[in-house]
């Protein structure tokens, strides 16, 4: 059956709804949008995962415990050929071979015991879309209820999904035949509305294939999707975190002197900011109860998903230290278990916007000032390191650009989200901190990550005005304003280059690190302006 599409127009509807869902009542028995406490019940009675001494689920991930972009397609159709920036990851599929692997999904989870959850994606009514989410584990669909906005009762009576997601861990694709990487494989299909999840039971899939069903949607609709947090202080004022995974952004929004809107998903529009969430997807390793004493808490709540915690089978005690299976640990939890959540996920315009990256080269300052052309440039450059365990195959911080900050989740070309966000910047005048919260006194190996108390003594100081008429020196390989002081932060550490005991080689590895800037910028510098692109590094 071809799905029903309607075209809306207007400020603040969807350009493209699905009224009818064409995906079968999946499942050889099905369990529909049960509770936490009957999923869990199910969870044990299925051998899925076991009990923590304080109430959190602990599952197991198998070999992935990081995402695959390298196994995700996009479906080749009219509208998405001209609207997808192909290439990179963004790799496209038939519709052919999609059809087939469709009807292959729907054949294997018909064999099988299925969990469904009907959910929405997006706070704001006005760009807000329904999700249905069927599962081949009980806890993954504990796992959507955490990520995803929780219906309330009436409004499941009469749901109909705008988008389906499919997440079949025993599914295994047939490379030679399907035209796949591997046996595993995410399948994306903008013009239908679905995401098929096979051979993974990372669920990170999960909300990130929505994730970039929502990015491909809402700039028709004047709003720029974000892989950002955002919180907003006891005045009024919004800020804005953009970031990768394990450069801190859940750990630095969710601060308790201010309201948490969201940890990794938001959308602007003409109104403010809005979350696309209702929970956080964190990094559990090597949590702090006194420096992340919210997110800690959450490791010991019931109704959090823990994935791939070390855990003692006897005392069923957690150790969040351990490395054990991966350092990619992560805790699911609904948003409402920070403490000082916001209830609604929206707020206003943004007062300031900050850049988080995690410098494996160790020669970027804690804290510098761009400019608005510099800060166009490293939008679009998303420097920052993986880190080991985010996705497959990352052992150890690794130096990489990723435009948008999220250029895994942002299918199309990065000038579109570029541009929509520099308009932003000049119509609401807001600053913008380049904050790094890598390594300080040398490289990966050598030189030790950033004190996270420092790092949110500046970020609390940037938000609060503290840094704007402090004296700045430029630096002299990026041209950042690096602040010659902060409050509670020792001044040698904001020049990096103190920081070295071998300060020619902190000089090599900053033209090393400057070069690899410009290298990159080569494949997008007919998109911009020539002030965008001589607002790179200098050297």
């Amino acid at each position: 059956m071809a799905t029903t599409l309607d075209r809306q127009s207007g400020p603040g509807t969807p350009t493209l709804v699905r009224r009818a869902s064409d995906m079968p009542q999946l499942g050889k028995v099905r369990f529909a949008n049960l509770s936490p406490a009957e999923l869990y019940e199910h969870a044990i009675r299925r051998d899925e995962g076991i009990l923590a001494a304080d109430g959190p689920l602990v599952v197991r991930t198998g070999k992935h415990t990081g995402r695959s972009p390298k196994d995700k397609y996009i479906v080749d159709e009219p509208d998405a050929h001209e609207g997808v920036w192909w290439g990179g990851f963004n790799t496209p599929i038939s519709q052919e071979r999609y059809d087939a692997l469709r009807q292959r999904f729907i054949d294997h989870m018909n064999q099988r015991e299925v969990f469904v959850q009907d959910a929405f994606t997006g706070a704001d009514p006005r760009y807000r879309r329904s999700v249905r989410a069927y599962t081949e584990n009980s806890w993954a669909s504990i796992f959507v209820d955490n990520l995803f906005i929780r219906p309330k009762p009436h409004e499941l009576a009469d749901f109909v999904p705008n988008f389906t997601i499919i997440d079949a861990p025993s599914f295994k694709s047939d490379p030679e035949r399907d035209g796949t990487r591997s046996e595993t494989v995410i399948l994306v299909n903008l013009e239908k509305q679905e995401i098929l999840i096979g051979g993974t039971q990372y669920a990170g899939e999960i909300k990130k294939g929505a994730f970039g069903i929502m990015n491909y949607r809402l700039p028709a609709e004047g709003v720029l999707p974000m892989h950002s947090s955002v919180n907003v202080g006891r005045d009024g004022d919004v800020a804005i975190f953009f970031g990768l995974s394990g450069t801190g952004k859940t750990t630095l929004s969710a601060d308790p002197e201010r309201i948490l809107i969201g940890d990794d998903e938001h959308g602007w529009s003409d109104e403010g900011v809005f979350n696309f969430e209702g929970g956080c997807y964190a990094k559990t390793i090597r949590l702090s109860h006194i420096y992340e004493p919210d997110i800690y808490s959450t490791t010991r709540r019931f109704g959090t998903i823990l994935e791939n915690v070390a855990i003692d089978p006897e005392t069923r005690e957690l150790d969040l230290d351990s490395e054990e299976l991966t350092e990619n640990t992560r805790g699911a939890f609904p948003l409402h278990f920070i403490s000082n959540s916001s209830e609604h996920g929206m707020a206003g315009h943004p007062s300031t916007i900050i850049f988080l990256t995690a410098d494996a080269f160790g020669v970027l300052p804690p804290i510098s000032r761009l400019t608005r052309d510099q800060a166009m440039y490293h939008f679009i450059s998303g420097y920052t390191a993986k880190l080991a365990g985010t996705e497959v195959g990352v052992k150890e911080p690794t130096a990489t650009f990723s435009t948008c900050f999220g250029a895994p989740f942002m299918p199309r070309h990065p000038s579109v989200y570029a541009e929509m966000l520099g308009e932003r910047m000049d119509r609401y005048d807001v600053p913008v901190w380049l904050v790094n919260t890598g390594w300080t006194g040398g490289p990966y190996g050598v030189g030790e990550r950033m004190n996270i108390n420092w790092t949110r003594q500046m970020v609390r100081a940037a938000l609060s005005g503290a840094l704007n008429d402090v004296p700045t020196r430029t630096d002299p390989n990026f041209g950042f304003e690096v602040p010659t002081h902060c409050p509670d932060v020792p001044t040698e550490v904001l020049w990096p280059r103190d920081t070295w005991a071998d300060k020619d080689a902190y000089d090599a590895r900053a033209r090393e690190l400057a070069s690899m800037f410009a290298d990159n910028f080569k494949a997008f510098e007919d998109r911009v302006s020539e002030a965008v692109r001589a607002a790179g590094p200098r050297s």
